[in-house]
């Protein structure tokens, strides 16, 4: 016979493992083991993030979360990275955009807080003292920033999170997917909120699914979702009217009001509706509008904001939408290009002698562009009243084949991009000492600040400053393109957009991606 202390013993092991075998998806095992913080601790629920619970349980190889700010998706990672370690005994890699402060913070913060909370994960994991690794018996979890290519190589795993991949190295994307060559089962989820339209996650999540997470509406029972802005009824004049507070969301399709109070209620309801539902991938998009915790003020207040502040603007699309956008001038339009085309032809070597410059962009070949100059003599700032007449737009295999384009054009000035091919570039500038020089993207260097080095035959400028110059005579048509321009060197230049964004002071700053 059993003492009572082994019989007790006993029936805990089997009711434990009989619990296990009846908790198998992560939604399950979010619910049971996953204890969120906060004044009364207590066990995950979908509660407040009904768009989670259908991600939670996606069996697709590649997922694609493209979304607004805060909406619990860091969560949903967390939840898969723990089941796949304790139910499926799978190594995860968790990559960040950097290791300091994101992957430090994430460690901290998020990873060591969701230990402290739950008993079954405190005692899963045997070793976290390491901030990028992180051991649960024989599983592993590896916590990387992207910028280290060396971070990611050789580390075998079956489960990939890519958290914010929009702020990431993107070529290093590429070598941390490959962590899963082998793998006979495989998962990865590239989650983030996007900004440039078709780069990054968005050129993902274009290729996925599409899915859009929709709800029966409690007036008129049609299967609907929130957009902006059809779904908010914004109420006021600007930010300074309080009037904001009573803006609102509605059906769009019949229009009643949606109370945010009951938010909870008629979202249980949802569903995620695929665009295109033959794909592999996945791709799931969710916006602020369903926030339980962001009310219908909150976005008013931000959409008044935007209306005179650039970078209120990209956080109202970006962060609060989870859509790409671009400031009005942030970017060069197709139109524009076309309006500058005059009817010289590309490769015609001027009739009359002016300022010539070249300059040279590397990457696997050389793309260059030979300019001709037009100085008014009125002219208050040089850099911006001058006029420019692009005379040749073209690419060669090798450094040594734009010698004869600087002897042809006979070029006064050349500037050449000093990476990646540092050692070629400064070879070709040694050949034209005093007109050729290598261009590089100092800190430090503001406005159109150049710093000179005619030792090392080097300038460093500041990149966004110069690119306002440079893309600003496309907005002004102060440059004349050929009228056979070349298609790929127009898609260069509409596909620059610039971002704002504030620094740690509050200032505004931009940059171009």
């Amino acid at each position: 016979m059993l003492s009572n202390d082994l019989r007790e013993i006993f029936i805990d092991r089997i009711g434990s493992r009989l619990k296990r075998t009846v908790i198998n998806t992560p939604s399950k095992w979010a619910c049971e083991y996953r204890v969120m913080g906060g004044l009364h601790p207590k066990n995950w629920s979908f509660d407040q993030f009904p768009w989670l619970k259908e991600p939670h349980d996606s069996k697709a190889e590649m997922n694609i979360v493209e979304k607004g700010a805060q909406l619990g998706f860091t969560e949903l990672a967390l939840n898969l990275t723990f089941f796949k370690m304790d139910v499926e005994k799978k190594d995860c890699l968790y990559v960040l955009p950097a290791k300091t402060p994101d992957a430090t913070d994430f460690s901290t913060a998020r990873f060591d807080a969701a230990l402290d909370l739950s008993p079954h994960l405190y005692n899963l994991f045997s070793d976290i003292k390491n901030v990028g690794h992180k051991k649960a018996g024989t599983t592993n979890l590896y916590v990387r920033g992207s910028q280290s290519r060396s971070g990611l190589k050789s580390i075998p795993v079956g489960f990939i999170i890519l958290d914010e991949t929009a702020e990431m190295n993107q070529e290093n994307i590429t070598l941390a997917l490959e962590r899963t060559s082998g793998q006979f089962e495989k998962n990865v989820w590239q989650i983030s909120t996007p900004t440039i339209d078709e780069e990054n996650i968005d050129k993902e999540y274009k290729a996925s699914t599409q899915e859009h997470f929709f709800f029966i509406c409690p007036g008129c029972s049609k299967l609907t979702e929130l957009i902006f802005p059809e779904c908010i009824e914004i109420i006021g004049e600007n930010k300074f009217d309080p009037r904001y507070q009573e803006s609102y969301l509605k059906c769009k399709e019949c229009k009643v009001k949606l109370a945010h109070e009951d938010k909870h209620l008629w979202l249980a309801t949802g569903r995620y509706v695929p665009k295109y539902s033959e794909r592999d991938r996945r791709g799931f998009h969710v916006n602020q509008l369903y926030s339980t915790r962001v009310s219908p003020a909150d976005i008013a207040l931000k959409y008044f904001e935007s209306m005179d502040d650039p970078v209120a603007e990209q956080e109202l699309y970006n962060s609060k939408l989870g859509l790409t956008h671009a400031v009005a001038g942030a970017r060069v339009t197709d139109e524009e290009v076309n309006l500058c085309k005059r009817s010289h032809n590309n490769r015609q070597v001027p009739a009359t002698p002016g300022i010539i410059t070249m300059g040279v962009d590397v990457g696997t070949h050389c793309h260059y562009e030979i300019d001709q100059w037009f100085i008014p003599p009125n002219a208050r700032d040089i850099h911006v009243d001058s006029k420019c007449r692009v005379i040749d737009i073209g690419t060669v295999e090798n450094f040594e084949d734009l010698d004869g384009l600087m002897r042809k054009y006979q070029v006064n000035h050349a500037i050449v991009d000093g990476n990646p091919e540092r050692r070629k570039a400064t070879e070709f500038c040694k050949r034209f000492a005093g007109y050729a020089y290598i261009c590089f993207y100092g800190r430090g260097i503001t406005g159109k600040f150049i710093s000179l080095n005619d030792f090392e035959s080097s300038v460093s400028v500041d990149r966004t400053s110069w690119l306002d110059l440079s893309l600003g005579r496309f907005h002004r048509q102060n440059i004349f393109l050929p009228i056979d321009t070349p298609q790929d060197y127009k898609n260069h230049i509409v596909s620059l957009v610039k971002i704002y964004k504030k620094d740690q002071d509050g200032n505004t700053i931009s940059k171009y991606d």
